[in-house]
This record gives structure tokens, sequence and C-alpha cells, in this order.
């Protein structure tokens, strides 16, 4: 309940701010917001589907959750160099974090990112097989049937045993 109180109060809070702007800010603030709800929903969310698809017909089970955390990384990253890529506002009198250099940085970030992935998946290979990986490889046809119950003589009995635990 805290949540959605804080939640509602946030969304007001930006509603003031946004009221405070003139007519022609709120259409351009309206206008992007519908242009990437449209990008994402026409575009991004399909490839990204098609990619997911295609991704786990072709890669083996194992690789998926760190190929997958990766692709997220490498989106975020992605989306994170936007703004800074062309350097807008760059001029010799104003100095700011703006001659970093980025490219190099968005590159070493992907790298790090896939080759934790990569040393993830190496782990993976190294470590002991735990049990989930036996329950992994078995399909629906595996299922085998119980073994027959002991009597308290540890023969092999003929009603179950135990009647009372029966249903």
């Amino acid at each position: 309940m805290f949540l959605v109180a804080l939640g509602l109060a946030l969304g007001a809070y930006g509603v003031v701010l946004v009221a405070d702007n003139s007519s022609q800010v709120i259409v351009r603030i309206v206008v992007w917001a519908l242009i990437g709800v449209l990008l994402h929903d026409a575009v991004f969310a399909p490839v990204c589907v098609a990619l997911g698809f295609a991704a786990r017909r072709i890669l083996p089970h194992r690789w998926w959750t760190p190929v997958l955390v990766a692709a997220l990384m490498t989106v975020v990253l992605v989306l994170l160099a936007i703004p800074v890529y062309d350097k807008p506002g760059v001029r010799l009198d104003n100095l700011s974090v703006l001659d970093r250099n980025y490219e190099a940085g968005f590159w070493i970030a992907l790298g790090v990112v896939w080759g934790s992935a990569l040393l993830y998946l190496v782990g993976d290979r190294v470590l002991p097989v735990g049990q989930d990986e036996v329950v992994e490889r078995q399909s629906a046809d595996d299922v085998q049937g119980q073994p027959p119950t002991l009597g308290p003589d540890g023969q092999q009995s003929a009603g179950g045993g135990e009647p009372h635990l029966e249903r």
C-alpha cells in the first residue's frame, strides 16, 4: 500500500512539473512519449522476440541465461551511449566531461559484459555437475515406476505397508 501511495505522489509531482511548461513544450513531451512507445512496440519488441526465438533454437540450453543477461546489458549500454555518441555541445570554450573517450569506454564495457558471460559458461562447465543438470536432461518420458514398498520386516508387502498414509 505504501508503494502505491508513493507512486501516486511521485506521479502527481511529475504532473505538476510538466504543467509548469508551455503548451508547446507539453505537446513535444507527448509526441516524444508516443514515438517512444510506437518504436518500442513496432520495432524493438518484435526484433527482441525474433532474436529470442532464433537464439533459443540455435544456442544450447545452458547458454540461454548468460547470453540473455549479456544481451540485455548490451541494450542498456547502447541506450546509455546514445546521448554522448556524437558529443553534443562540445566546443573549445565548453570544458565538460564530453572530452572523454566514450567510444573506448563503451567497447571496454561491452567486452566486460560478454567476457563475464563467457566466464560464466566456462565456470559452469568446469564446476561439478549439480542435481539440476540431471533433471534438465530428462524428458517427461523418463518417469520410472516407484520401487515396491517394504514392510516392517524388510520384505515386500502386498498392501503398501502403511494403510493410514494411503488415500
